[in-house]
């Protein structure tokens, strides 16, 4: 825990903090830094490195990750080893129900899953994202399968 400091809600929100502050830290997500172009340290990885924050770093975090990531997909790529992964890393997690009562929104929902999970992930880095391993996008096709 900190000793002090001064919270604010979202990522504007600490970045105006920061900037306001002088020799103030804090975290926002690379996407609203790159789009903000915000300045950014590099953090130490697991591998003793320095890395800053890139899609390809946050890509090298979630590829070390992915091959072994569970049926349930309870992973953190938080740390994760690797020369290159930056270590502050996330993967954006959904939270959809096994069974549906309504036929139509069960398609609807997994018709638009199955798109994220493909088609939509070539919008990924337009929009500063990092598209999804192979291997998650594996999974997760497995388990649309599985809601009902």
């Amino acid at each position: 825990m900190w000793p002090v400091g001064v919270g604010a809600q979202g990522n504007g929100g600490v970045a105006a903090i920061v900037q306001q502050t002088p020799y103030s830290i804090g975290y926002v997500e690379l996407a609203f830094a790159i789009k903000n172009k915000l300045a950014y340290g590099s953090v130490q990885n697991q591998a003793g490195n320095f890395v800053s924050a890139t899609l390809e770093s946050v890509a090298s975090a979630a590829a070390g990750v992915a091959q072994n990531m569970p049926e349930d997909f309870r992973v953190s790529i938080t740390n994760p080893p690797g020369e290159n992964a930056y270590p502050i890393s996330s993967f954006t997690w959904l939270l959809v129900p096994a069974k549906f009562d309504d036929k139509n929104k069960l398609q609807v929902m997994r018709d638009f899953l199955r798109w994220m999970s493909t088609e939509g992930q070539k919008l990924s880095q337009d929009l500063f994202y990092v598209p999804l391993p192979a291997a998650v996008v594996t999974k997760e096709q497995a388990a649309l399968s599985k809601i009902q």
